[in-house]
């Protein structure tokens, strides 16, 4: 097997040409093809790469194809932008697996702290699943991690995107504003 160095760039091209075209399935398959084949020193993870599949799996609606892909992260354990329990995560509860999918939101709960885009990913997913008090809480912990750490723009975008989610489950949930929604006024 002749082994790929895979860019961000490239990345970029195949998931845009699945959005132009509609071929999610096959762009899913693509990404796992060039998963089995990176080279260590490739840009983009295997297990990013893995991530990726699973991603073009779910809008593709083949969810136990995503939970494959994303179970397949997991075991690389190489580094990614959204950890792929939660991708996990929201994919089981489109299969109304419920416990599992619970399974894996308390490993990340237990875990390493989570970056901001796990944050947001977790409370939509939740959010959407009509689990307000969950998102609010996953809402709220990544909120708390990260206010007042230095930003770079790019974080301080999410930041700003997590306060938004949150904002929103907030209101739906009828809470009033706290110290947490008020940063919102500051930007």
């Amino acid at each position: 097997m002749r082994l790929t160095h895979v860019t961000t760039a490239e990345l970029d091209r195949l998931e845009f040409h699945a959005v132009r075209s509609g071929e999610h399935g096959r762009t899913a398959a693509r990404l796992l093809d060039l998963a089995n084949s990176v080279d260590a020193g490739s840009e983009v993870s295997r297990a990013e790469l893995f991530v990726r599949a699973g991603e073009q799996w779910e809008i593709a609606q083949e969810f136990e194809r995503a939970c494959s892909a994303y179970q397949r992260a997991i075991d690389d354990g190489g580094p990614t932008v959204v950890d792929a329990h939660a991708l996990s995560a929201g994919a089981l509860l489109q299969l109304d697996e419920r416990g599992q999918a619970e399974g894996h939101l308390k490993r990340l709960e237990t875990g390493e702290p989570v970056g901001l885009p796990t944050h947001i990913h977790v409370a939509e997913v939740l959010y959407a699943h009509d689990d307000l008090r969950g998102a609010e809480r996953w809402a709220t912990v990544g909120a708390r991690r990260h206010a007042g750490r230095p930003q770079s723009p790019c974080d301080r975008d999410l930041f700003l995107e997590l306060l938004r989610i949150r904002f929103r489950i907030r209101a739906d949930m009828g809470l009033s504003e706290d110290d947490l929604d008020l940063l919102l006024d500051q930007d």
